[in-house]
């Protein structure tokens, strides 16, 4: 995992140096791996309206050069993938259960949960099956240059404490039509690692360059 590559000029500095490595006269550089050609950009979860703000600009410019740029917030993907997987009555059920489990103990209701979201978030068949179609068709409908082209994966805080990006980013890798890929990362560098929002245990399986 790299250090801070802008250090101390905040957020609005590592969007900067983002646009900047994406913009670069010989292409994007947000990676050395052309089969893994993705990045996070790490800002601390309240911090999340100024994130939009300043890539609300960011878009605007790139798009403003002909760049094709798609969202994807994460947990619309997981809720549409659970409405589709499961069907509404069946989803309807799963969160009943939930609530009931969550009534006498919270922590056992978490467990549940985890377990049962494992699947549908986890592994090459899981969000990442999503995701790479998902960029898939926005390639179709926007065929431009891949060099070109960026996919932003926000709303991840959405999905506390059951998501591991790290795990995500290994099994998009190869499929994602090469384009640019950055994920928004709420939490915070700490001891080497990635702390999801600036909660849990820091991450250190991470080879993606980070802004931060």
């Amino acid at each position: 995992m790299t250090d801070d590559l802008y250090p101390g000029e905040g957020l609005a500095g590592a969007v900067m140096a983002l646009e900047r490595d994406l913009t670069a006269p010989t292409g994007p550089r947000i990676s050395t791996m052309r089969n893994h050609n993705f990045a996070i950009l790490v800002y601390r979860p309240d911090k999340e309206f100024q994130l939009r703000q300043l890539l609300r600009t960011m878009i605007g410019r790139l798009e403003a050069e002909h760049w094709a740029v798609d969202s994807l917030a994460l947990h619309q993907v997981l809720f549409e993938r659970l409405r589709t997987r499961l069907g509404a009555e069946e989803l309807q059920s799963l969160v009943e259960r939930e609530r009931r489990l969550h009534a006498r103990s919270p922590e056992r209701a978490m467990n549940d949960l985890r377990q049962r979201l494992a699947e549908h978030i986890d592994g090459p068949g899981g969000l990442a099956a999503d995701i790479e179609q998902r960029i898939k068709a926005f390639r179709e409908r926007r065929p431009a240059d891949p060099d070109r082209t960026l996919v932003l994966l926000g709303r991840i805080g959405a999905l506390y404490p059951f998501f591991r990006s790290s795990a995500l980013l290994k099994h998009l890798g190869g499929r994602t039509d090469n384009v640019p890929v950055v994920l928004l990362y709420p939490g915070e560098q700490r001891d080497g690692g990635l702390s999801f929002m600036q909660e849990l245990e820091p991450d250190r399986d991470y080879r993606p360059r980070i802004y931060a």
